[in-house]
């Protein structure tokens, strides 16, 4: 007989198959979740990356654009030099007008008191006898207080006096100073109307420094001498070489390999644009001179176009000869100068030569020289050749061995001539300010705290620091700091950002030639110059040259070797230029490994101004070491900076690099390049190689065994 169910069952059964299809639902959602969230992270990763590739492909397009605007720019340097005005006498001339007199607090009198600012005091007296009493008390205190005002008075004008008196001696010396130049620019124009050689040179020298036709990124140095009999200037310029071409045409974007790939400016294109800007240059010579020729001192003139390089021949420095016309008066202003074609206008109109392969540095033969000319021959700027350079340079005054009074006088004259009121300060006192200048330009414009140091070792870090707290001091808008050496790394790193300039002495020079002014730095030009053996035992012996520690850190648990590498451009100097493990250190000891102290995984000592004359680059790289971590890559190479200490080891900034990537075993971390001044600079680098220490190496010119 069967037994009925009292439905407990069912209910259970039920809620079971609840709780089943609960569970059931709730998986589907969690993996139509998982699906959605998948699809989400999917569609991210497409966006990262398409909108990593825009990046890359407008930098690519960014870099394009540089190198046609490079390009255009060569290609325009006549048409802009045309625009440029013509230099005149009177830009020499200089204002007689000095700063105001302002006595500040000295000008306002000292405000006498008034009786009924001392009132009677009768306090808690009653009567005519307290009152009187009182009474006399104030008229004392006001007695009082007069006299010490009379007195204040009697000071302040003696002090106004005196400093009336000193404002006059000054102005008046002003004044004089700047009469006397004024005179000398007279004797100049006078000079030049009479057809006095010296004259004649030293004018259209500081006419071509002065024009603004050229861009500062091209050299300005020359040798001229002035023929009265035939009213010709002969002169060498310095012509830009090869390099001032890009190599490349345009850079794209390479998904595949990560990386930019420059396509090559064709060799013929290149050439042909070296060519014309050769001819350009020349061409914008005979206008700048014949346009500054308001005397009539020129009939004609004689240039020969050079570059400073190696001769193909004998492999020594030399001047080459790449360009040479003599143009009259009569000729060249028969042009229009801004519609010709450059190449065909020297060589055609003017009838002058062009290397047909200036690129291969095939000279031509000047039909004038300065040294033809004979007595009078002057020379500007640097020449490492041995044709025209030697002796010239006792034109102008040496600025190591300069009075240091004198040298103030220099750079305040120098930054009167650069349009800005400029004067010395007093010797002491003077809150480690030597010139106080004033530029009047709107919005840019201020005042400038400037200070000079006439070393022939590099420049402190320490002043540099120094120089910033008297810009702050003093409330000034920009400090300069003006030397006839250098500075290092860390001066550089200090001054990023802040409201300072430093201006070395290559730059100084520089600076010094474009504004119709004269110096040198000994004999060569450089800016730390080598003692004389025999002078070497008076002066004691030479400081140790200022060095840096480059520490370097990063993430990551695989060890790396940290290397350095000394180079002229991209070709390591030698084998014992390269530091790494089996050689601690370059042969004169400039470059040298050294223990590291934490946070820092690797340090390396460099004196940046022992580093040879002909290295311009210190690059720096890391590795993984093959043979203790044979599958290891520089994927976990991440956060790495070098950190910049000076001797001390106090740090002075933090240089970022790139990151390492999955397959690469070794990377260019960057370089340190040394500037146009002789100051050096960092650069990122970035580029990875597969083939470790020994595949990078090989690109800078170092053979592995």
């Amino acid at each position: 007989m069967s037994r009925r169910s009292s439905g407990l069952v069912g209910i259970w059964a039920e809620a079971q198959r609840q709780q089943q299809r609960s569970q059931v639902l709730q998986q589907r959602e969690r993996e139509r979740a998982q699906r959605a969230h998948e699809r989400e992270t999917a569609r991210g990763l497409r966006e990262q990356k398409a909108a990593y590739r825009q990046y890359r492909d407008a930098e690519a397009r960014r870099l394009t654009e540089q190198l046609e605007q490079q390009v255009a720019a060569l290609q325009g340097l006549l048409g802009q030099g045309c625009a440029a005005p013509a230099f005149r006498i009177a830009t020499l001339r200089r204002p007689e007008q000095v700063e105001g007199f302002d006595p500040g607090q000295l000008a306002h009198p000292v405000p006498m008191p008034e009786p009924h600012q001392f009132p009677a005091q009768n306090g808690w007296g009653i009567g005519a006898g307290r009152r009187a009493q009182a009474e006399a008390e104030a008229h004392a205190r006001y007695t009082q207080a007069w006299h010490a005002a009379q007195a204040a008075e009697t000071q302040r004008r003696q002090q106004l006096d005196a400093y009336r008196a000193q404002y006059d001696r000054w102005a008046g010396g002003q004044l004089g100073e700047i009469r006397a130049h004024n005179a000398g620019i007279a004797e100049l124009a006078a000079s030049l109307r009479a057809g006095d050689p010296d004259s004649a040179v030293e004018y259209f020298s500081a006419a071509l420094y002065a024009s603004s036709a050229w861009p500062g990124e091209l050299p300005r140095a020359l040798t001229a001498a002035y023929d009265p009999g035939a009213r010709q200037l002969v002169l060498n310029w310095e012509l830009p070489g090869f390099d001032v071409v890009p190599t490349a045409k345009s850079v794209r974007y390479m998904p595949s390999t990560d990386q930019d790939k420059e396509s090559p400016l064709p060799a013929g294109q290149r050439r042909a644009v070296y060519r014309d800007l050769l001819a350009q240059c020349a061409l914008l010579v005979l206008r700048d001179l014949f346009e500054a020729d308001e005397f009539g001192a020129l009939e004609s003139v004689a240039l020969n176009g050079y570059v400073d390089d190696h001769d193909p021949a004998t492999g020594r420095p030399a001047q080459i000869f790449l360009t040479t016309v003599m143009a009259t008066r009569a000729s060249f202003a028969a042009l229009h100068l801004a519609q010709v074609n450059p190449v065909d206008c020297l060589t055609g109109a003017l009838r002058g030569q062009l290397s047909a392969r200036p690129d291969l540095l095939t000279a031509v033969r000047p039909a004038r020289t300065p040294q033809d000319v004979g007595s009078g021959m002057v020379t500007h700027g640097s020449h490492t050749g041995d044709g025209s350079g030697g002796g010239a340079g006792a034109e102008e005054p040496d600025l190591f061995s300069m009075d240091p009074i004198e040298f103030e006088g220099l750079v305040a004259e120098l930054f009167r001539a650069m349009g800005m009121q400029a004067v010395m300060t007093q010797r002491s006192n003077d809150g480690g300010v030597d010139v106080d200048a004033t530029d009047p330009t709107p919005i840019r414009g201020g005042t400038i705290v400037v200070q000079v140091k006439r070393y022939r070792n590099t420049v402190p870090p320490t002043a540099v620091r120094d120089l910033y707290g008297t810009v702050q001091g003093a409330g000034a808008n920009k400090g300069v700091l003006v030397t006839t050496s250098g500075f290092g790394p860390g001066s550089h790193t200090f001054a990023q950002g802040k409201p300072l300039e430093l201006i070395s002495g290559p730059e100084l020079v520089d600076l010094l030639h474009r504004h119709g002014l004269r110096g040198r730095l000994g004999d060569g030009g450089r800016p730390v110059a080598a003692v004389p053996a025999q002078r070497a035992a008076d002066r004691g012996p030479a400081p140790a040259p200022e060095y840096n520690v480059l520490g370097m850190c990063w993430s990551g648990t695989v060890p790396l070797d940290v290397c350095a590498l000394v180079c002229e451009g991209t070709r390591a100097l030698s084998d014992e230029h390269f530091v790494f493990y089996n050689n601690d250190r370059t042969p004169d000891g400039s470059v040298r490994s050294r223990p590291h102290t934490p946070p820092d995984r690797a340090a390396i000592e460099v004196a940046f101004d022992a580093l040879p004359d002909r290295a311009d680059r210190l690059v720096l790289v890391a590795a993984v070491d093959p043979e203790t971590h044979p599958n290891a890559d520089l994927s976990g190479f991440t956060a790495a900076r070098i950190r910049l200490l000076d001797a001390e080891g106090k740090e002075l900034d933090q240089l970022e690099v790139n990151e390492g990537r999955p397959g690469e075993t070794a990377l260019v971390l960057g370089s340190f390049r040394r500037r146009a001044g002789g100051d050096w600079s960092f650069v990122a680098g970035g580029k990875g190689y597969p083939g470790g220490l020994a595949s990078l190496v090989h690109d800078f010119g170092i053979a592995t065994e």
